[in-house]
């Protein structure tokens, strides 16, 4: 049955993605600062994982796409080099050293896998609803094994994962749900395969455990909702005949320090790695701000 609000109106669903709940879920002050404020404060430099990261994602991705017989390793490698991403590195030297990483990263998981075993969607977009949420993200990868469907997540950063990492993944168990209900076919398996380990960490979730992840993701979706309804009835609108600020308009600067009551810092260690660090003073005392390249592997 439909859900109606008060005035009779069926009730508005939370748009979001499972990175703006887990970055409401983390810190609210970060939160409002990407997805509320405007113009959005400006960010700190690049951050180099974060390009070797995209690069290595970006590979994997065209390596699909490419026709089955051409898909080798070597492929995999070429690609890497060619959609290298040179931001945040401390100097080229730097660059060339983890392109040349990555590239070895590719090449030895691509090695593993069967070019044959077509994927049923490379970064596929999947979404679903519930009766409070409209929720949508994209797929690294979603294969199909004995007639249902698994996510596949990759990762590169340098801590080695878990099987904790991927049932406790708000992000895998979302995709679980849309995935099974985009293409109708069962989808419980999810795994993070981290390519620095070459090591799969996975988790066959139950449909009850499916349940628990959506509905703490309404339970996170209806707190940062309610702050975005009081953050909008404070920010003053534009008179009429007056253009709407663009990027570049700072005449019609918003006094940001009453919303702070809804959207507090929550200073710790990851404080350091914060694109608004600059504009948070409690998470610069938390956790001064890291050098661009800080998360790269020091052995390289």
């Amino acid at each position: 049955m439909e859900q109606l609000g008060f005035d009779g109106m069926p009730e508005r669903l939370y748009a979001c993605t499972p990175s703006r709940l887990n970055t409401w879920l983390h810190c609210p002050r970060r939160y409002r600062m990407t997805y509320l404020d405007r113009p959005m404060p400006p960010k700190g430099p690049p951050w180099a994982h974060n390009s070797v990261g995209a690069g290595v994602h970006n590979a994997l991705a065209a390596w699909w796409r490419l026709p089955e017989p051409d898909r080798t390793p070597t492929a995999a490698g070429a690609l890497l080099t060619r959609g290298w991403i040179t931001e945040g590195f401390r100097d080229a030297e730097q660059s060339a050293a983890h392109r040349e990483r990555a590239r070895d990263l590719v090449e030895r998981y691509t090695a593993g896998l069967d070019p044959s075993d077509e994927p049923v969607g490379v970064e596929r977009t999947v979404a679903t609803r519930t009766a409070r949420i409209a929720v949508s993200g994209r797929i690294d990868r979603l294969d199909a094994r004995g007639g249902e469907l698994v996510v596949v997540d990759y990762k590169t950063g340098r801590r080695p994962l878990t099987q904790d990492d991927a049932r406790g993944s708000l992000a895998l168990a979302i995709y679980a749900v849309a995935a099974s209900r985009v293409l109708r076919r069962p989808c419980r398996r999810v795994e993070l395969h981290h390519l620095p380990s070459g090591e799969v960490a996975a988790w066959e979730h139950t449909a009850e455990s499916l349940d628990r992840h959506i509905e703490r993701a309404e339970d996170i979706a209806a707190e940062a909702s309610a702050a975005d309804d009081a953050y909008r009835a404070r920010v003053p609108k534009p008179r009429r005949g007056e253009p709407r600020r663009g990027a570049d308009d700072r005449s019609r600067q918003v006094d940001h320090a009453p919303f702070d009551e809804r959207f507090p810092a929550r200073p710790g260690p990851l404080c350091a790695y914060c694109d608004f660090a600059r504009h948070c003073p409690e998470g610069r005392e938390a956790a001064p701000r890291k050098e661009p390249w800080a998360a790269l592997p020091a052995d390289v």
